[in-house]
């Protein structure tokens, strides 16, 4: 995964009757068991700088990092922090300094920092990729964005897309146009699009071939252009399958690609493409990686709980 380095200025954030010293040293916490904490909790590294903190990890996090420290400075003001403090105020600030996307519409506001750092980078980079565990909104950020897009003449279509495994991507053998054929795999990306646009518009910007339905598999040979472009599942996508959609960006468009890569239909010994390209194109400007966690699952409680499980029952695997 790509790694990115960013310094936490602290002095930036100080008034003049703040001692820098004190805050940092507050901030550190005994024996540096809170910012030990804060880089395993999430996986990244925290160096001493004459202004702050220059830490080293994943974009996403170190955004998310970067709110949780500056949280934590008016609680450094009145005294000590400890560990508990650091974890009461990780509970809570992700309700803060939230991102939104906007149309005629609806309002959708992150719920996460993740979310937020989701948002910001569709809006710096042309080619994003939304990788996490499901309930965690990325698939319909990614939508939302795209419809703003729309609406503010950003991009002149929207292409949605999903590699329709169940099916081998073979669907000529399915009843109905090819709009009723991919239907069934396309539903989560039509439930977003109804609540930014409302079903009505949607259907008659279907119907005008501005937002077009399009397997995978359709798109190869093409082109395209002036589009904001979203690849969902794509952790079912082949490598090849993954170059090709990559390689179909044309001038002023966007591509958001959104998968779950411990969620993985393809044959046995078929690597994912999602997995191979975060891998391939980790030094590619203009792009962006946001990991999505547990913690960012926004479902019912239960589904939080769900993912973990599952996840601990994998890791006990190991050591079978």
């Amino acid at each position: 995964m790509a790694k990115d380095s960013t310094l936490f200025d602290l002095t930036s954030l100080l008034d003049h009757k703040d001692d820098p010293v004190a805050i940092k040293r507050t901030l550190c916490g005994l024996n540096n068991e809170n910012l030990n904490f804060l880089e395993k909790e999430f996986e990244v590294t925290i160096q001493n700088d004459s202004l702050g903190f220059m830490m080293l990890g994943e974009t996403g996090k170190l955004y998310h990092l970067r709110g949780v420290l500056e949280s934590l400075i008016p609680l450094a003001r009145k005294g000590d922090i400890s560990l508990e403090d650091v974890k009461s105020e990780l509970d809570h600030i992700d309700m803060k300094k939230a991102a939104t996307i906007a149309t005629r519409k609806s309002t959708l506001t992150a719920r996460t920092f993740m979310q937020s750092a989701f948002i910001d980078s569709m809006a710096k980079n042309d080619l994003i990729f939304g990788v996490g565990p499901a309930g965690t909104g990325k698939t319909y950020l990614a939508v939302a964005y795209a419809a703003m897009m729309l609406e503010k003449g950003e991009v002149k279509r929207i292409i949605l897309s999903r590699p329709a495994v169940e099916a081998g991507e073979n669907l000529g053998f399915l009843p109905g146009d090819m709009k009723e054929k991919v239907d069934p795999y396309l539903r989560p990306l039509y439930d977003a699009l109804y609540e930014m646009l409302s079903p009505e518009k949607t259907e008659q910007l279907i119907e005008k071939g501005i937002i077009e339905i399009a397997p995978l598999a359709f798109l190869r040979g093409r082109t395209l252009k002036d589009a904001a472009i979203i690849l969902d599942e794509a952790q079912n996508t082949t490598t090849a399958q993954m170059k090709m959609i990559l390689t179909r960006i044309g001038e002023h468009s966007k591509m958001i690609v959104t998968g779950d890569p411990t969620q993985i239909d393809l044959p046995p010994r078929v690597k994912s493409g999602l997995k191979d390209a975060l891998d391939t194109l980790r030094r590619i400007e203009g792009m962006a990686v946001i990991k999505f966690g547990n913690r960012d699952v926004i479902r019912h409680k239960l589904v939080s709980q769900i993912v973990q499980a599952y996840d601990m029952a994998q890791a006990l695997k190991k050591y079978d």
